[in-house]
């Protein structure tokens, strides 16, 4: 079987569950707080990790495919001994004010192995090359949905013969916010790497907790969302589709790195600029966002009055009490920043950025975490509307600290950015607390942000 316009084939589709247990599992719920049903009709963030492992490797210069793939296929059933939700699927009963997530008997992941017969995997797991944008589709799965069910999530194996493999996933966006993602990525491939005979037990900062009820919903927001929903698209529409979003023609895919070092000398450029004024929030976060997006809106020449960016805030520290830092689920809020356009192309275009970013945080601790929740949902639609730039991910979430077994990975990729025109934010490659940023522009964009990335970062260059 030939996957349309790519070079690999299906070698097998796997339908992966927990491994055998001693009884039938019972039928199980787990229901959707506000904080996931805001995202219920959002396309699947799709994710991308490449290993490189050849005959001659020194890690392993005994490996085979088979031997790679029995241990993964074993790691991730031992694995949803931890996470059965996964191979679960998201409803919307007609009895239920709320969609559920459920699993049921039989219910299982879909994993699909696939071979890559001509593909250049150097150049696939390249950091810092120059790509077509949907070169990666071929190696992310699809996830399953329908207007009645929708599967939780999706899993792919591409492997390139004498070179590696790749881990693609497809992720709901209404069960998962990234701490849940990478938390599976990590359990997964530290049973994958620890795993005995029968061995699935997992470190307590990797144990996920489920327990809904430590998520206050006075003001019944999950209801609320539910019956928003239900009025988009006509009435009554329990529809579990999500958005369709196209990928731009001609756009290209390109990742940047910010070492510690820039970071230390935008964090210097900035405290020259302003002296005495402490109220600028200067971590790495929002020096790397800033810097970013102002080399992204002096690239695409925005037109618009305001430039919009928007990046998520985990709540699970924040909320009163805190929650455990391995809670299972969607645990974050937006928050929009907004800039004059006109500030961001001027000379202090950093401290601009900066400034709106700081005041959105400040904001975000003032007003509280769920000031204007009501309108989550309800404004979606003009929040759609025009440029607005998000940032997907974290470079606090130690992505390349994912090993299976067979080392960390040459790259990770967030491919779903191609279609949502977000910014995806990584722990850089090459460690040293530096931060890797991708990017899917059109090729004229793409080379005017490069020219100005790199010579932003050039010490003494003006920002």
């Amino acid at each position: 079987m030939e996957l349309p316009n790519s070079s690999v084939k299906v070698v097998q589709v796997c339908r992966v569950t927990r491994v055998a247990p001693a009884s039938p599992l019972p039928d199980l719920s787990l229901p959707l707080t506000f904080f996931d049903i805001r995202w219920l009709r959002f396309a699947p963030v799709q994710l991308l990790y490449f290993y490189e492992i050849s005959s001659s490797s020194s890690i392993d210069s005994t490996f085979s495919f088979d031997s790679i793939l029995d241990k993964l296929k074993t790691s991730l059933s031992l694995t949803l001994k931890h996470f059965l939700p996964l191979a679960g699927n998201l409803t919307w009963p007609k009895d239920s004010p709320k969609p559920v997530l459920s699993y049921v008997q039989g219910d299982t992941l879909r994993l699909t192995i696939v071979e890559s017969s001509n593909a250049d995997f150097a150049r696939l797991s390249s950091n810092y090359g120059l790509l077509e944008a949907q070169e990666y589709h071929p190696l992310v799965p699809q996830l399953e949905v329908s207007h009645e069910r929708a599967a939780v999530m999706s899993l792919q194996i591409t492997l390139f013969p004498n070179k590696g493999f790749s881990v693609g996933a497809a992720v709901h966006s209404a069960v998962f916010d990234g701490s849940t993602a990478n938390l599976f990525f990590k359990s997964w491939a530290h049973i994958c790497k620890h795993q005995g005979a029968t061995s699935s037990s997992l470190p307590d900062q990797l144990k996920p907790f489920y327990d809904r009820a430590v998520i206050d919903d006075q003001k019944g927001l999950g209801t609320l969302f539910s019956i928003q929903y239900q009025g988009m698209d006509g009435p009554n529409n329990r529809s579990l589709m999500v958005w369709e979003l196209q990928v731009p023609q001609d756009s290209v895919r390109a990742t940047f790195e910010i070492t510690r070092a820039s970071i230390q000398s935008l964090r210097g450029h900035v405290m020259a600029a302003i002296g005495s004024d402490t109220s600028l929030h200067l971590s790495t976060f929002s020096l790397a966002c800033a810097y970013t997006w102002v080399c992204l809106v002096r690239a695409e020449e925005t037109k618009e009055d305001e430039a919009r960016l928007v990046f998520s805030v985990d709540c699970r520290s924040r909320l009163d009490p805190p929650i455990p830092a391995t809670y299972f689920g969607n645990c974050v809020v937006g928050c929009l920043v907004v800039a004059k356009t006109k500030g961001l192309l001027g000379e202090d275009g950093l401290v601009v950025a900066l400034s709106a970013i700081s005041e959105t945080l400040r904001n975000l601790v003032k007003k509280g975490l769920l000031n204007e929740a009501e309108s989550w949902v309800s404004r979606l639609s003009s929040l759609r509307s025009g440029r607005l730039v998000g940032i997907a991910g974290s470079h606090q979430f130690g992505m390349y600290e994912i090993s299976f077994g067979w080392g960390s990975p040459s790259k990770v990729e967030f491919v779903s950015i191609d279609r949502t025109g977000a910014i995806s934010m990584t722990d850089s490659k090459n460690g040293g607390g530096g931060v890797d940023v991708g990017l899917v522009l059109k090729k004229q964009y793409m080379d005017a942000f490069a020219s100005l990335f790199v010579k932003g970062l050039i010490p003494h260059s003006k920002i």
